[in-house]
């Protein structure tokens, strides 16, 4: 029997096991829409912008290890996702993003709610299809879902326009993908691994340098073996928060321009860096120039062409972090010598740990230790972006991946609600919190009403401090605080929780943190905490731009 297009991409995704869909209707897509009427496999999630619906199939995904999906129609709902695209891709997390478009015979006539998404997102997603003829939809489906979940993830764009969707032909799902010019290596080349081995052993100042690409790859338990074995630090990108537990005594926790000290004087004074997953970015190196002058570099990463980008590699080993980790293991036969190493990076880190005012105001930090002791370090963590990203990353205990999301690369203000959103969606029995500032909650505030409509219980805490806090922190730094646009005159945040049907909490005392956290934690649904905390409380450590990461501005906010 001849099916439409709209039910071959229904039973398209039905074959790929995708059970939710974040997504805006519109004109376009209302054959589709009337197939999913009566799909029992998949729901619709309906969101309250696109740019929401996009960042909630990236933290679905984030949270799962599964590709997420988001639907929008054409023209303005189409270019509302664009920045949850650029977000992904940056990222490199596993969305497939279908949009509705005008008919094929349209095309470049300015038809109405026309746009360009192919060329629009050409630059920020991994792949993308403009569907032309219904014969090719199951194939270009397949497609999709093995380039988004494959070699370096990433998200993919099906453009659909609607004549596509109401043409009829036989439904053929394709059993193999066969596309000649992708095709990832996995396997690291064993030559590479064994140099590496042999570097290993005869250093006297490792750092493993991990990031997102081992939460990606699943090579948690392989990068701790490789740290436990061989007496080896870790330190762990912003998205590779998870990837090593940080309460193991061989972590170093984050690095970077607002990283731990002793990260960053153990990453500057090493001998060899062992770079898992993770790109040498700038918020990471500094000063390229005087990034660890005598480190050797062993690089492993899925995607070649990040490896010598920014960094001069040693050895560059390209695969899968798990397959190349896994074998890397296997060769280590001699342990270096790393006691005087770890007996320095102890005493760095009684010299230079972690704090912050500790008095009776109302403190950021504070809230979040005292999240983290409350959830054990198990909550899924969210956040937005600016300082209280900073303080997320920092003060919170990371000991599992995949609980902790946030945008990395593009820093996309406004991602955590939608992505806390989407994670709660992909695991319904965890804790799940976005962290927030007052200025980038207001950008997706919207979806109080999904939230409320289908009963999510995702838990926002907005750490309020009525600013823009990092931008603000910068002026004070080095604008001698001429704070131009970044003050705000903030609405009352529980009226408007409440307003959506959202249970609210008001907090401007550190006595209360406690109490309201567990209120939140033992309310079934939707919660949201406005605590009022320092609005002049800065991030520290930073490294001004320009300087290398042992030259970091500390003391207390």
């Amino acid at each position: 029997m001849k099916l439409s297009g709209a039910q071959i991409l229904i039973n398209s995704l039905i074959k790929e096991n995708v059970d939710v869909i974040f997504g805006i209707p519109g004109g376009y897509l209302l054959p589709v829409l009337d197939k999913l009427y009566d799909c029992k496999e998949i729901q619709f999630l309906l969101t309250r912008h696109e740019q929401g619906a996009a960042h909630a199939a990236d933290g679905y995904a984030r949270a799962t290890g599964k590709v997420g999906v988001c639907m929008v129609t054409s023209g303005p709902g189409a270019t509302n996702i664009v920045t949850g695209l650029a977000t992904a891709n940056f990222d490199s997390i596993p969305i497939v993003a279908i949009t509705g478009q005008v008919n094929t015979n349209m095309i470049g006539n300015d038809a109405f709610q026309e746009a360009d998404l192919t060329g629009i997102s050409r630059s920020i997603t991994k792949h993308n299809y403009l569907v032309k003829d219904v014969k090719d939809l199951a194939r270009i489906i397949k497609e999709a879902f093995y380039i988004a979940s494959t070699g370096r993830p990433g998200p993919v764009l099906i453009d659909l326009p609607k004549d596509v969707t109401l043409q009829e032909m036989d439904f053929n799902y394709p059993k193999k993908v066969n596309l000649r010019s992708y095709n990832p290596t996995y396997t690291g080349h064993p030559g590479q691994i064994k140099r590496a081995a042999a570097l290993i052993s005869e250093s006297r100042r490792p750092v493993i340098y991990a990031g997102g690409g081992v939460i990606i790859s699943g090579a948690e338990k392989e990068l701790k073996e490789l740290a436990e074995k061989n007496g080896i630090p870790v330190t762990t990108t912003l998205t590779g928060l998870g990837g090593f537990p940080e309460t193991h005594p061989l972590s170093l926790k984050m690095l970077g321009m607002h990283g731990s000290a002793y990260a960053n004087f153990a990453i500057m004074d090493s001998d060899l860096i062992i770079a898992v997953g993770s790109r040498f970015d700038d918020r990471v190196t500094g000063k390229i120039d005087e990034f660890a002058p005598d480190a050797k570099v062993i690089h492993i990463d899925i995607d070649p062409s990040s490896i010598s980008k920014n960094v001069k590699v040693d050895i560059p080993i390209v695969g899968d972090c798990r397959s190349v980790l896994s074998d890397l293991n296997k060769k280590m036969n001699k342990k270096p010598n790393t006691n005087a190493w770890l007996k320095q990076i102890d005493g760095w880190k009684k010299t230079h740990p972690l704090t912050y005012r500790d008095d009776n105001k109302l403190r950021p930090q504070y809230i979040i230790e005292e999240l983290n002791k409350l959830t054990e370090g198990k909550a899924i963590i969210a956040t937005e972006v600016g300082q209280h990203q900073m303080w997320a990353a920092l003060f919170y205990q990371h000991i599992k991946p995949r609980t902790f999301l946030t945008s990395g690369g593009l820093g996309t203000m406004g991602y955590g609600f939608p992505a806390a959103m989407g994670a709660q969606v992909g695991n319904p029995d965890k804790l799940v919190f976005d962290i927030a500032g007052d200025g980038s909650i207001q950008m997706n505030i919207q979806e109080l009403a999904t939230v409320a409509e289908y009963k999510i219980p995702v838990k926002i805490l907005i750490l309020n401090n009525s600013c823009l806090g990092m931008v603000r922190q910068w002026q004070e730094l080095f604008y001698d605080k001429r704070y131009q646009s970044t003050p705000l005159k903030n609405p009352d945040f529980v009226k408007i929780a409440e307003g959506y049907g959202v249970k609210g909490i008001k907090v401007t005392k550190k006595q209360d943190v406690t109490k309201a956290l567990k209120e939140a934690i033992k309310t079934a649904g939707p919660v949201l905490i406005d605590f009022h905390v320092e609005g002049e409380e800065n991030v520290f450590p930073m490294v001004a731009p320009g300087n290398a990461i042992n030259k970091m501005m500390g003391g207390l906010a």
